[in-house]
């Protein structure tokens, strides 16, 4: 498959392992079984313009090419995804570094507000560190999920305006209307995804109330069952936003693909629980020369399980094939 001439990858080479048809399975299994061993990371805390601090986790051999690497909704850069993506990137030359959002490397950030899956001041001021403190002259970001959206946000937000060296991106699994995406979640068939992001926020909810009290409340939390009802009373008013939909509406990718101007793989299985169509942006990939849109049948979400004997999967053979291509 011709990458340069073929935005619309309508053929995918991703061919899930026997028993590894069910998106369920593709989804939970990485997250529960998938060991990652090799990555070794050296931490870094950076400030923020508004006095806030990000964690950033360095796999670094002095190497000449750099990826930047987004982790999900309540990730961080320990997650199996992130390992495995960071390890294929050092086997094949570059540099990793694998950043962790405000709240997302263990501990309580100093803000009262996080981040959210559209916010990309955070991901600027990584890369201009990253750039400012090293010797790189390639640049390329990968994102998954949220990650991706926020990738992908950047990008068509800055359009040309961007670092000379960030030469491509690959994002997967992103859920670039974050509208539908929120309502496919709130789906009783989704209940168990659901009830774990909540979860996790709630915990971070709590964390930030013992070193900021009375800045956050979580009383009445039991009565949140969706991403709505989350959005409506903590996202929204932490960003500015009116409400859930304003705050969906205003950060989705989906919006800005157009602006995109350099070379970007996006990678959404049709099978994603956690997907609605309108995150599939067909249209958008048909119109720009710069979006190559792939769509497997399967993987789930964020998983393209593969049982290789070097225990990489699909996912990161086919980014590390992409940003081959395109970054000498």
């Amino acid at each position: 498959m011709n990458d340069r001439s073929m935005p619309l990858i309508r053929e995918s080479s991703y061919r899930p392992p026997v028993f590894f048809t069910n998106s369920h399975v593709q989804t939970i299994y990485p997250a529960l079984f998938r060991k990652v061993a090799g990555v070794r990371y050296h931490r870094e805390r950076i400030g923020t313009p508004d006095n806030d601090f990000l964690d950033l986790d360095w796999s670094a051999a002095n190497r000449e090419k750099l990826a930047i690497v987004c982790h999900g909704l309540e990730g961080d850069s320990c997650r199996p995804y992130m390992l495995g993506m960071v390890r294929a990137l050092n086997s094949r030359g570059w540099d990793a570094l694998a950043w962790n959002y405000r709240g997302c490397s263990g501990e309580p950030n100093r803000q009262a507000r996080f981040y959210n899956s559209g916010e990309t001041g955070d991901l600027d001021t990584v890369i201009k560190h990253a750039l400012a403190v090293s010797h790189y002259t390639a640049l390329a970001l990968v994102g998954f999920s949220a990650g991706g959206n926020i990738v992908l946000r950047y990008l068509g937000e800055r359009g040309d305006m961007l670092p000379g060296v960030l030469k491509a991106a690959v994002t997967f699994s992103v859920p670039c209307d974050l509208a539908s995406s929120a309502l496919r979640l709130a789906e009783p068939a989704n209940r168990i995804y659901m009830k774990r992001f909540l979860r996790l926020l709630r915990a971070k909810i709590r964390k930030k109330m013992e070193v900021m009290p009375g800045v956050l409340d979580d009383s009445g939390f039991d009565r949140i069952k969706n991403f709505q009802e989350f959005d409506d009373l903590y996202t929204a008013p932490a960003f500015g936003f009116t409400d859930a939909e304003d705050y969906w509406k205003r950060s989705s990718s989906r919006k800005v693909l157009a602006g995109i101007r350099l070379p970007v793989l996006l990678v959404n299985a049709l099978d994603d629980p956690f997907l609605a169509p309108s995150c599939y942006p067909v249209e958008e990939a048909q119109d720009c020369g710069f979006l190559h849109l792939e769509t497997p049948r399967y993987g789930g979400h964020v998983g393209f399980v593969s049982l290789d004997r070097n225990g990489e999967y699909w996912s990161e053979a086919r980014a590390l094939s992409f940003l081959d291509r395109w970054v000498a």
